[in-house]
């Protein structure tokens, strides 16, 4: 099954010619690429899968989707790898 994890924009910049975004997922930062959705900014939540940003939701949706994880103990795979991640960037 595949999951598309919430997480809040909170910068957006061009690498390599894509528009990209620094997204926190409950305190755990990841670069998505954003070219899906060029109308985010920074605030917004996204729906993110495998670093692409699928949908714009709103932080009501976001936070209902995190609960669900972490009652699911689901939230692993977003804190898996995520200090070499950010440390390209």
């Amino acid at each position: 099954m595949c999951l598309g994890i919430p997480g809040r924009v909170v910068e957006v910049y061009r690498e390599h010619d894509l528009l990209m975004g620094k997204v926190d997922f409950g305190g755990v930062l990841k670069r998505v690429c954003l070219e899906t959705l060029p109308e985010l900014i920074v605030g917004d939540y996204t729906l993110v899968h495998v670093g692409f940003a699928l949908s714009r939701i709103d932080e009501a949706e976001a936070q209902q989707v995190f609960a669900f994880l972490a009652r699911m103990n689901e939230l692993r795979e977003i804190e898996e790898g995520s200090e070499s991640e950010m440390k390209d960037r």
